[in-house]
């Protein structure tokens, strides 16, 4: 139910809700895009690169689950709001750093904002659309507004990477979000109705401050390790990674007894279709996010395109994503998990077309083809991995079960951009010769199909651990 004395149709409250989203997934794509600009005008090293990308990730994971339930509490309007304040802000402190440790800094700050008002806003669309014909809808264009945002996040942040005005180029990638954020603060709190508050909610604080310490000395130490040749203090902190994982596990079982609100429903775990679809989302997103990482850096240092012309590379890959995912959402009811094999087998030959036919001086065009055809067979399976998750999980589950997946999604992004991402990273620092970074991105693509396989594994499994419950 919802309280205001405002009244707004519900599809001009969509526009507003959905820029949310949309600046999330912007500032996945203009960032991937402009690290090679940014790497070269704060002098970063190739680890540290890397945590622009992967702060940003695991903030947002570790506050995903906490920030939807902070909307219920406080009301998810007002969370709505202040979570927008906040990543509007933190984009303009990303904007003024002027060392790579303040840029990560307030990245992982920029991921803990967005992870608030990111739920809220598919929470908004469920309370606003309560009707299933008309919320099928209003979700659908929640996808359809994050493929936009996959190509102007591509678009701006070669263009803008390319600018320079009054300050560095790549600083409008953060600057941008100013006066979008501002305008969408003050339509949110001028025409979006405010919802009930659940009083009786709790929050797990020790269980949302010791998974953040967990991941967080995790990547650190894959990433920043590996830069340094993996000095006694990183495998001390992946230790230290795996008992703050352990703490926390004992304390979502804990408040799980005394019936305390954990931030993770351990019981979930219990269904072994829900595990492997689990394990299908880790790998999958792991090549996903370190793919598009390695394509913009091979792009404009190993081929030696523009960061505008990288961009456009892009366009391509959303384009047919958007396409296969819409024919995608048709067949799946018929075909199955079918439909995301398939798709897994057209990113297998997209794989082995850039390993077999990639060189630093060959025509871009080809290259362009083999992005686009990734992105051809990515829309068959990256947007239906949560209809695996879910499928054997019941309804009334399904809320914490999304929530899980949502935190693994983002986890396992962090962990692609620092596992295959160093992989592609360490080859580069190896030697020094023209066609490096051809073998570089080559270390990295087979890392991803050792991963796609994987994935493949999780989904042949499926129908026996099905069959069995």
């Amino acid at each position: 139910m919802v309280t205001s004395t405002t009244t707004i149709n519900k599809w001009y409250a969509l526009l507003i809700i959905l820029t949310a989203p949309l600046l999330y997934v912007i500032d996945i794509f203009i960032v991937n895009i402009a690290i090679p600009t940014i790497k070269n005008s704060l002098h970063a090293t190739d680890g540290e690169v890397q945590l622009v990308v992967a702060a940003y990730l695991l903030g947002s994971a570790c506050f995903l689950i906490i920030g939807g339930r902070a909307g219920d509490y406080l009301g998810k309007k007002k969370v709505f709001f202040w979570g927008m304040c906040w990543f509007t802000l933190t984009s303009c402190l990303c904007g003024i750093c002027q060392t790579p440790t303040q840029l990560n800094i307030a990245r992982f700050f920029q991921g803990i904002s967005s992870a608030f008002m990111v739920t809220q806003s598919i929470s908004l669309i469920q309370v606003l659309f309560p009707v299933a014909d008309e919320r099928a809808k209003a979700i659908g264009w929640y996808g359809i507004s994050l493929s936009i945002a996959a190509i102007i996040g591509q678009m701006l942040g070669g263009y803008l990477s390319a600018t320079h005005f009054v300050i560095t180029g790549w600083r409008l990638i953060f600057f941008i979000n100013l006066p979008v954020g501002a305008a969408a603060m003050w339509a949110i709190w001028r025409y979006l109705p405010e919802t009930e508050k659940a009083t009786q909610v709790q929050f797990d604080y020790p269980g949302a401050v010791v998974l953040t310490g967990a991941l967080g000395c995790l990547i650190y130490s894959i990433t920043e390790g590996r830069e340094q040749g993996w000095p006694w203090w990183s495998f001390l902190l992946m230790m230290v990674s795996f008992v703050l994982l352990y703490i926390f596990v004992y304390i979502q079982k804990k408040k799980q007894i005394s019936n305390q609100g954990p931030l993770i429903n351990l019981q979930l775990f219990k269904l072994p279709a829900f595990n492997i679809g689990l394990l299908a989302v880790l790998f999958h997103f792991m090549l996903h996010t370190a793919y598009l990482l390695m394509m913009a850096v091979f792009l404009q240092n190993g081929m030696g395109i523009s960061a505008l012309a990288c961009g456009a590379c892009f366009i391509p890959h959303a384009l047919l994503f958007m396409l296969s995912s819409v024919v995608a959402s048709r067949l799946l009811v018929t075909y199955g998990k079918r439909v995301l094999q398939v798709g897994l087998l057209i990113i297998l030959v997209a794989f082995l077309l850039h390993i077999f036919y990639s060189s630093s001086g060959q025509n871009p065009l080809w290259t362009v083809l083999f992005i686009a055809l990734y992105g051809l067979g990515n829309g068959l399976v990256l947007p239906f991995l949560l209809n695996i998750v879910l499928d054997n999980v019941s309804t009334g589950d399904a809320g914490a079960a999304s929530g899980i997946f949502s935190t693994f999604q983002q986890t396992a992004s962090g962990l692609g951009i620092s596992i295959i991402g160093g992989i592609f990273f360490a080859v580069l620092e190896s030697k020094q010769h023209p066609e490096i970074y051809v073998a570089a991105l080559r270390s990295g693509l087979i890392a991803g199909i050792i991963c796609l396989m994987m994935v493949a594994w999780m989904l042949y499994r499926l129908p026996a651990i099905a069959a069995r419950r």
